[in-house]
């Protein structure tokens, strides 16, 4: 049996704020734009197929760069 010793880590308030705002933002940032992209394109067109390819593509995209988005967030949150 494996016996791991027990970390005791503090973590600020502060810290925890900035980690809940930088989720929140970068959920907003994958999420938002393509569900509007959806929908715009559903309620416009009627498509559903083309508006959920569409809105998967797009999240795509933005997940791709999701390393770089969540650095800048990072940078101005801080």
């Amino acid at each position: 049996m494996f016996n791991f010793p027990k970390k005791k880590t503090e973590i600020s308030t502060e810290l925890l704020i900035r980690f809940i705002w930088i989720s929140s933002f970068l959920a907003m940032i994958f999420a938002l734009p393509p569900l509007g992209l959806f929908l715009g394109i559903y309620f416009l067109t009627g498509e559903l197929i083309l508006g959920a390819i569409v809105g998967f593509g797009l999240h795509f995209v933005i997940l791709a760069f999701s390393g770089k988005i969540s650095k800048f967030i990072t940078k101005i949150v801080s």
